[in-house]
Formats: C-alpha cells, structure tokens, sequence
C-alpha cells in the first residue's frame, strides 16, 4: 500500500503541476513585490514569472506565439497585471543584457518599468551616436538658393562620386536601410520625367 502511494505522488510532481503551483505561489505575492533588486534575483518575483510564462509561450501553439487566457488562468498568473507579465517575460528574454545595464548604471531602477525605458533611450542615444558618426564628412545640401555663391576650399575635402558612395553605404548600414531600395528610389528619380509648363 504505502508502494502504491509513492507511485501516486510521482505521477502527481509533473511538470504541469510544478507550474501550476509555482504560479499560484506568484499569484498569492505579487501586489507584496516592489523592490526591483529585490524581484529580478534568481529567486525573486520577475525571474520566477518570467520564466514561468517563458514556458508557457513556449508549449502555446508555434503560429500565434501567445499565451491563452485560459492557461494563464490555469497556472493562476490571470489575476497578475498584464503589463507586469509582459515586463517579467521581457526581462528574462533579455536577461543578460538587462543585468549587465543594471551593473553599469549610476542610478539604481525603481521597476521594470523604469529599466525598459531607460534601455529604449541608451539604444536610441547609440544608434543616433552611430548615425552621427556615419553622416560626418558628409557636406549638408542647404535648400534655399543663395544669392551669391562663393567657393571656399577653407577645410574641405574634395568630394567625389566615390567619397559620396562610401559615406551613402555607412549611413544606410548605420540606419538599416536597404542600399538596394535606395538605389532603386535613385534610378526611379533620374528616370522620372520632367513635367513643363506650356504658355497658352
């Protein structure tokens, strides 16, 4: 008898159930979790629900890649704010970057959600940065004709159709853009024809 019982509790510790139970534990202490060093530890809230809905998305069906309300509801993780899910889930995905962010910032982090866009702004700030640097060399094309034009060689370079490409390609590299879209916005508008206005 106590064999039989030993059995029942093996099939009982599943997967499924480890889940379940690890997400009413979540469920039961959420509203308590406000430290942000606190929650994102190996053990702390984030990391836990993060995870946890980390395998969730991962057993949900391949095309939508979401999480049923219904599963949410069975693990008990439904009553958990969504933007919170959504912030544990994010963090985890982007664990290493984000713990390595929080040990070179000055200023600690009040919540995920402060971390995020503080990220946002950091990765903004670099592909402007990049952008920038990209773009320096390149001689800026005012719109208004000038009345008088007066040359100046004062610190300039000579620019050639070769200097022009190469700095073209590390812009468009910088920005993500397609060079090949772009050469084909290029022929489009040299191809394009000239309309003129015939007096009456």
């Amino acid at each position: 008898m106590a064999n039989s019982t030993k059995s029942q509790t093996k099939v009982v510790g599943t997967t499924i159930d480890a889940m379940v139970k690890e997400g009413k534990a979540l469920a039961t202490i959420w509203k308590q979790t406000n430290s942000l060093k606190d929650t994102t530890k190996a053990s702390g809230f984030d990391t836990r629900l993060g995870k946890l809905l980390q395998q969730l998305k991962a057993s949900s069906p391949v095309d939508s890649g979401q999480i049923s309300r219904q599963t949410l509801t069975t693990h008990g993780v439904h009553i958990i704010d969504r933007r919170r899910r959504s912030e544990a889930l994010w963090f985890v995905e982007n664990e290493v970057e984000c713990r390595d962010f929080i040990a070179k910032s000055k200023k600690g982090f009040t919540s995920l959600t402060a971390l995020q866009a503080s990220m946002r702004k950091a990765k903004q700030a670099e592909a402007d940065a990049m952008a920038d640097k990209a773009l320096e060399g390149i001689p800026v094309v005012e719109t208004r004709v000038p009345t008088k034009v007066e040359p100046s060689n004062v610190g300039q370079k000579p620019v050639n159709k070769q200097v022009v490409f190469d700095k073209l390609v590390k812009v468009c590299d910088a920005n993500g853009i397609d060079i090949l879209e772009l050469a084909e916005m290029i022929i489009d508008h040299s191809t394009a024809p000239t309309v003129t206005k015939v007096a009456a």
